[in-house]
């Protein structure tokens, strides 16, 4: 998605409960209907003109960006300060140039894990209580959560922005997907497990 200079760009910052990453919130859209996890600068070269801005800014360990925000993770020890202040024109610079946010094609997905038996139905219904439920609130804390298989009761998921690396990740995993999961799908789930 380009921008044109007629638009006007206000980025609010915001929180998360990863205490290195924050979320730069938008308020357009950046990448409608998806996300995009830049783990490394290596990883936004060929497919993000936006990430590999941010990238340039020292101190940045990761970026995400979400369909109106980006997350960015700082390395441990530096400081939100130092980044903010390269980040700003970084950002001026990237949407007065009218690139798009994403270019090319999107990677191919990891594959899946689990039993290639397992019922359609059932992995339908764990992807709908993900994107119903689960991954409004993740994307509320800077990050994405996918569904990545299903094998004997376990569910396989991949956290992504503020979530891959935050403290209270196990905790949320353990505490609200996993419980919100086996709570309506009490016959199928036991546990969910990151990737």
């Amino acid at each position: 998605m380009a921008f044109t200079e007629d638009d006007v760009l206000t980025i609010r910052t915001e929180k998360t409960p990863n205490p290195n990453s924050l979320k730069y919130v938008v308020g357009r859209l950046l990448i409608p209907g998806g996300s995009a996890n830049f783990p490394t600068p290596e990883s936004a070269q060929t497919r993000s003109p936006l990430a590999r801005r941010i990238f340039a800014v020292p101190g940045v360990a990761g970026v995400f960006i979400g369909a109106d925000f980006f997350t960015v993770t700082r390395v441990e020890g530096v400081m939100w300060g130092a980044i903010n202040e390269h980040l700003a024109p970084a950002l001026e610079a990237f949407f007065e140039s009218g690139e798009s946010v994403l270019q090319g094609k999107a990677p191919a997905d990891a594959p899946m894990l689990g039993d290639t038996a397992t019922s359609p139905e059932l992995v339908a219904k764990i992807q709908s209580l993900l994107d119903e439920k689960i991954r409004p609130a993740v994307a509320n804390d800077g990050g994405d959560i996918t569904y990545r298989g299903y094998e004997n009761g376990v569910v396989f998921l991949e956290l992504h922005g503020a979530c891959s690396s935050c403290p209270s990740s196990t905790a949320t995993l353990k505490m609200g997907v996993e419980t919100m999961l086996r709570q309506h799908l009490p016959d199928h789930i036991r546990e969910v497990q990151a990737i």
